[in-house]
C-alpha cells in the first residue's frame, strides 16, 4: 500500500491543515477527563504541522450523539486539556461547520491550533454526506488523517474529506500502517497469532484470515472450550458455544490444509465459581469435571505457547487468555505476555497487540513498553485483523 504523509506536503507555511485526530477519550461524570493516551498519540503530527507553520485544524466525534447537539458531548474540555498538555494556546469553534467554525479557524495565525466541535453533532458526519463533507473542507487547504482508530468507518471527516483535499497520514497512522504491516501484510516468518476472548462467533473472520498467514494459531479465552468441545471433551460448566463446534471442525480442518497448527490448551485452571480468590486447580484439558468452570490457561500451555515463541519472528495479539480481569485467572496472560515481551525487548520478535481487553491485559503484565507495537484502536485494529479494507486507509491511497 502506497500513500503519501504529511513530510510529502512542501509547503506548509499559512496552510491550513485539517487533521481527523481521535479525541474520543474516556471521561468521569464530572466531565474530566481519566485517560489522555489518544490525546498524546495525536501530538507528534500537531507538532510536526506547527513546526511548519500550519494552521492546525483538529477534528473529531466524541461519543453518539446520533446527529444531535448534546453538550455532555463537546469537545470543548478536551480542547482545554489539549492546550494544558501543549502549553500553547488552542482556540476552540462552537462548531465544526459554518460560520462558528469559520470565524475560530479565521481568529487563529500560522502555527495556531484550533479544535472544532464534535462532527457527529451533524447527521451527516455518520451519513458520510457529500455536502457535509464539503462544508468541512471549506475550512481546510489539506487534510490529514491520524485517526487509525476510526478508519473502519466510512464517515465524512475519515473518508470523504480525502476525495476533496490534498491528503495524508498522521505519524501515528503512519506509524499504525508500518507496524501493523510487518505483522499481517508481510510478516518475517515463522509468525504465531494469538486470539482469545469469550466467544468464537465475534472472531469467526480474525480466525480465517489469520490460518492463512501463521503457522502457530493460539486460541485462548472462553473460545478455546469450544474447540476442546469439538475434539470431544467436556468442558463443564465452562462458557462455550456448542452450536459452533462444526464450525469449530471447518476451521481446524482449514488450518491443517493451509500448514497453520492451531495450539489448543493442554491443561487448564478450573474452579466451581467464578470470583476473585475463588479456590482452583490445574488438570488435563481432558479432565474437567461436570460442576468446573475452565478459567485460564495452565502452566504446561503456556511453556508450551512460549517453546513454540522462542521459534517465531512475528506474533500478533488479540484476546487475553483466560479471564484475566478476576485473579487468579490472570496468570497464563500475564506470563505469556511477559516472555513475548523478553523476546521483543532483545530483537528477536516483532509484537504487535490490539485490542481494549489486550491492552489492558498488556497493562496488567507491565509490557505495553515493551511489546513492538500496541494499537488502541479497537474494531479498526479487530476488522484489519480480519483482513477488511479499511475506507479510511484506502481513501488515503495514491
Amino acid at each position: 500500500m502506497s500513500y503519501r504523509t504529511i513530510s510529502d506536503f512542501k509547503e506548509l507555511a499559512g496552510k491550513r491543515v485539517l487533521v481527523r485526530v481521535d479525541f474520543n477519550v474516556p471521561m468521569n461524570d464530572k466531565g474530566e477527563i481519566t485517560d489522555v493516551t489518544r490525546i498524546e498519540r495525536a501530538l507528534p503530527t500537531i507538532r510536526a504541522l506547527i513546526d511548519r507553520s500550519a494552521k492546525v485544524i483538529l477534528l473529531s466525534h466524541f461519543g453518539r450523539p446520533k446527529g444531535e447537539r448534546v453538550q455532555s458531548m463537546s469537545l470543548e474540555p478536551v480542547a482545554k486539556r489539549l492546550e494544558e498538555i501543549m502549553r500553547e494556546r488552542v482556540y476552540f469553534g462552537a462548531d465544526c461547520i459554518g460560520n462558528q467554525a469559520k470565524a475560530a479557524v479565521s481568529a487563529a495565525g500560522s502555527g495556531d491550533i484550533v479544535v472544532l466541535e464534535n462532527t457527529r453533532f451533524h447527521k451527516g458526519e455518520e451519513e458520510n454526506d457529500p455536502d457535509f463533507a464539503k462544508a468541512l473542507a471549506a475550512n481546510g487547504d489539506l487534510y490529514v488523517n491520524d485517526a487509525f482508530s476510526a478508519a473502519h468507518r466510512a464517515h465524512a471527516s475519515t473518508e470523504g474529506l480525502a476525495h476533496i483535499l490534498p491528503s495524508a497520514a498522521g505519524k501515528a497512522m503512519e506509524r499504525e500502517l508500518d507496524y501493523l504491516t510487518q505483522a499481517l501484510a508481510d510478516p518475517k516468518q515463522p509468525m504465531m497469532a494469538v486470539v482469545g476472548g469469550a466467544k468464537v462467533s465475534s472472531k469467526l473472520d480474525v480466525l480465517t484470515n489469520l490460518i492463512e498467514k501463521a503457522q502457530y494459531l493460539v486460541v485462548g479465552g472462553g473460545m478455546a472450550n469450544t474447540f476442546l468441545l469439538a475434539m470431544g471433551m467436556d468442558v463443564g460448566k465452562s462458557l462455550a458455544e456448542p452450536d459452533l463446534v462444526g464450525t469449530a471442525n471447518e476451521i481446524m480442518a482449514k488450518a491443517s490444509g493451509a500448514g497453520c497448527q492451531i495450539i489448543l490448551p493442554k491443561d487448564v485452571v478450573v474452579a466451581k465459581e467464578f470470583k476473585a480468590g475463588a479456590k482452583s486447580e490445574v488438570k488435563a484439558a481432558d479432565n474437567v469435571a461436570a460442576d468446573e468452570m475452565v478459567l485460564d490457561l495452565g502452566p504446561d500451555s503456556v511453556d508450551h505457547i512460549a517453546e513454540l515463541l522462542e521459534s517465531c519472528r512475528t506474533l500478533v495479539w488479540n484476546g487475553p487468555l483466560g479471564a484475566f480481569e478476576t485473579e487468579p485467572f490472570h496468570v497464563a496472560t500475564v506470563e505469556a505476555s511477559r516472555f513475548a515481551a523478553k523476546l521483543a525487548r532483545e530483537g528477536k520478535l516483532v509484537a504487535v497487540a490490539g485490542g481494549g481487553d489486550t491492552v489492558s491485559a498488556l497493562n496488567m503484565a507491565g509490557v505495553v513498553d515493551d511489546f513492538t507495537y500496541v494499537s488502541t484502536a479497537g474494531g479498526a485494529f479487530l476488522e484489519w485483523m480480519e483482513g477488511k479494507v479499511l475506507p479510511g486507509v484506502k481513501a488515503l491511497e495514491v
